[in-house]
């Protein structure tokens, strides 16, 4: 799939090879649709509440006497059939979990299918160079107008583009995102992807690319862990039995070999 690129005044400065084969090559709509509404279910907090009778705020005054009106038989106004009453079946627990788990290479599979469904619309808008000169929303506008993108957009912009992230954000209409953070709920949310060209080579080629065994074997983008520096302990800190256990063992291996002993003359 040939793939435009366009330059910051809208004309196409060259093109971008993109193997449809390594984006799916076909649209999965059942995996991008349980990929979205993962992603849709991990966002919800948890945190909704209603109030049962004993936490509705006011008065607890029988409203009319329990005889002689006609009425039933009722106590105080805060029962759930009343306006401003309480649930008849409260929400009592402190945070309710609606997170859905997801293999992580099918999450890449619809990372990068999500991709696809979005070239095959022809709503990428690839760029030769996503930096500004100033962090001017003028110039960012000018630049969309020049793409022909007039709805929403989800623009790819690196940490070092601080001047289009701060032209960027003053726009109702323009989601800001990372290059290496793409994923299908955010494409899918959105009509438009605007990304560079280098980012979008790097994305292709990244850990979003490894949707196999190789993802265990030998996965891309791991960072070797960094070395651990010993800090010393404040006055007054009691080391446990396992703390003084591994300095013993420490000082073992690291002590030189005992020197020979001497055998007395007699």
């Amino acid at each position: 799939m040939e793939v435009a690129v366009y330059n910051k005044q809208g004309s196409q400065v060259g093109t971008l090879t993109i193997d449809e084969n390594s984006l799916g090559g076909t649209i999965n709509h059942a995996l991008l649709k349980q990929a979205y509404v993962r992603y849709h279910a991990n966002l919800r907090q948890g945190s909704s509440r209603t109030k049962s009778r004993s936490q509705i705020e006011g008065s607890s005054r029988k409203i009319y006497k329990q005889k002689g009106t006609g009425n039933a038989r009722h106590g105080d106004k805060n029962a759930p059939l009343f306006k401003g009453g309480s649930h008849a079946h409260s929400k009592k627990r402190v945070r309710e979990d609606y997170r859905l788990d997801m293999p992580k290479k099918m999450r890449r599979k619809a990372n990068r299918n999500a991709l696809l469904a979005k070239l095959v619309d022809n709503e990428v808008r690839i760029l030769d160079d996503v930096l500004l000169a100033s962090p001017k929303t003028k110039d960012l506008i000018a630049i969309l107008e020049a793409l022909k993108i007039e709805k929403t957009a989800l623009f790819a912009v690196p940490d070092t583009a601080d001047n289009t992230r701060m032209a960027a954000r003053n726009l109702e209409t323009i989601s800001l995102t990372r290059p290496e953070q793409l994923n299908c709920f955010e494409m899918l949310n959105h009509r438009y992807l605007i990304i560079s060209k280098a980012d979008l080579e790097a994305w292709l080629t990244g850990p979003s690319s490894q949707t196999g065994k190789d993802a265990k074997i030998s996965p891309k983008g791991v960072t070797t862990p960094r070395e651990v520096k010993v800090v010393k302990a404040p006055r007054g800190f009691k080391a446990t039995k396992a703390t003084k256990a591994a300095k013993t063992a420490k000082a073992a291996t690291s002590a030189s070999p005992a020197s020979p002993v001497k055998k007395e003359a007699k």
